[in-house]
């Protein structure tokens, strides 16, 4: 097992350390305050390939492997997590497309996508079915060389402000081999979008619910074949829980800088306080926690580069545990902070608001404790998961 990143490794993670420095830091806080979801900065991160990671070749993507990807995303979310899921949600939706897609559609969208010159959102929530996805009740009906769907989607990141959507829904009979996977665009009548959700965090991307009421597609639109939406969006959901990870060490990265530039700035009772032992000590545990949550996404992500059958288990493990140390070393980073770092001339809060969300998306923590149990208990656990 190798531990060190090549060079190629280490020079996207360069320039993507680069671009969030020219491009996210001088506006994160902006954006996060007026609620702006920032279309042109993200048309830019598409210029550099950063909008088509892991897509494959044949609709411009770059066809990274997912390890590579997480040393773009953990380095600009280190600045931005909310931009950056939002990407990542971008790339896992375009990937999609690119994956399963007919060539019509991939003609259509892979190339405007892959470059970031259009945008897309996953529809898989519903108002009733968020852990127990495969309940989800948004129909869609063959109507000669058309699908006619209906039904409601919730908590769609980027909805309202995207083109296209990437949509699971039921062409069948109840249960996860009922589901199918199409591509919509997003203005096609029949769609509307319900207000901008007010949130904790996450305020560059824009959430929204979405109605379809008898929106007409083309039946090319389909991904895949009709049953296989639920295997796509479960496969999608691996990768995603990788991203979403790699977001919450990016986050915690951030958030652990900021700590150290204070310590070593702040005075209090004459001297710095990177001088008392009891905060050096809290430091230490933040970069302990942190470069364990960066180390176990990396092995999740080749895992499920090399499409290990424990892939699944390990993304979830990578999740449960990434998600919750990012959370609590941005909360140690802002409380070493003091009162300082309460407010918003200072970037932890908003880190840490930003973060809190990914202990629930993707399939919560507790979600993931369920996959990680089940595979557990199979009869060749001891042996797999090591």
């Amino acid at each position: 097992m190798h531990f060190e990143p090549s060079e190629e490794q280490l020079a996207f993670a360069d320039t993507a350390r680069a671009f969030a420095r020219e491009e996210f830091a001088p506006f994160a806080a902006q954006w996060d305050a007026e609620a702006h979801f920032p279309r042109e900065t993200l048309a830019k991160a598409g210029e550099l390939g950063f909008c088509g990671l892991y897509a494959p070749e044949r609709i411009g993507g770059l066809a990274l492997p997912r390890l590579d990807a997480t040393f773009v995303f953990e380095e600009l979310a280190a600045i931005d997590p909310s931009t950056t899921a939002f990407l990542t949600i971008h790339n896992m939706a375009t990937w999609m497309l690119g994956t399963w897609g007919t060539d019509a559609v991939r003609a259509e969208w892979g190339q405007a996508l892959s470059s970031g010159q259009k945008l897309a959102s996953y529809c898989l929530t519903e108002p009733g079915a968020g852990s127990d996805a495969a309940s989800l009740k948004t129909r869609a009906e063959r109507v000669g060389d058309e699908y006619i769907i209906h039904g409601n989607k919730a908590f769609i990141s980027g909805a309202g402000s995207t083109d296209v959507l990437v949509l699971m829904a039921r062409t069948g009979a109840a249960g996860a081999d009922g589901i199918s996977a199409f591509v919509v665009p997003a203005h096609a009548q029949g769609i509307s979008y319900g207000k901008k959700e007010q949130k904790m965090g996450w305020n560059s991307q824009p959430t929204r619910t979405i109605n379809f009421d008898q929106v007409r597609i083309p039946a090319h639109n389909l991904l895949g074949s009709e049953g296989e939406g639920f295997r796509i969006a479960m496969k999608g959901l691996d990768g995603g829980r990788i991203n979403i990870a790699t977001c919450s060490v990016g986050a915690a990265q951030g958030a652990l800088a900021q700590a150290q530039r204070h310590m070593q700035e702040r005075e209090q009772f004459g001297r710095p306080i990177a001088g008392f032992q009891a905060l050096q000590f809290k430091l230490a545990d933040m970069a302990t926690e942190l470069v364990a949550a960066r180390q176990m996404v990396r092995l999740a992500a080749s895992k499920l580069d090399r499409q290990d059958p424990t892939a699944t288990t390990y993304c979830a493990m990578a999740k449960r545990f990434a998600t919750d140390a990012g959370f609590a070393v941005c909360n140690e980073a802002l409380q070493l902070h003091g009162g300082y770092g309460y407010i918003r001339d200072y970037p932890l809060e908003r880190l840490l608001r930003d973060a809190r969300v990914h202990q629930i998306l993707e399939g919560t923590n507790e979600i993931m404790r369920v996959i990680i149990a089940r595979r557990m208990l199979q009869d060749d656990a001891p042996d797999a998961i090591r």
